[in-house]
């Protein structure tokens, strides 16, 4: 995590990370201290957890392909199929609700 940490605060920044080790190669930005670090593994761990209803709804989704062919199928006039995957989606996002 700290490698993720480190590239969101210093985007581009120029380092390796050996173990929890830092060797800072960057001239332009300054390394961020261990607060800083700490701080952010913390809010992109927040932000991860805050998004699992988003991973559990795209693994449950219907494909894409079941979206094209219902298209088609809608335009030469056969809803049937487009509202069979719509009816899906709507099912999926029912059992993983977005948090309020």
């Amino acid at each position: 995590m700290i490698d993720l940490a480190l590239m969101s605060l210093r985007p581009g920044a120029q380092f390796i990370l050996r173990g929890n080790e830092i060797e800072w190669h960057d001239t332009e930005q300054t390394q961020p201290t261990d607060a800083e670090i700490a701080t952010e593994i913390t809010r992109l761990q927040a932000d991860y957890a805050s998004k699992l209803y988003q991973r559990n709804r795209a693994a449950e989704y219907p494909p894409f392909a079941d979206l094209a062919d219902a298209l088609y199928h809608q335009s030469k006039g056969d809803e049937t199929k487009l509202t069979a995957y719509l009816t899906k989606c709507e099912a999926v996002k029912t059992k993983y609700p977005k948090p309020s």
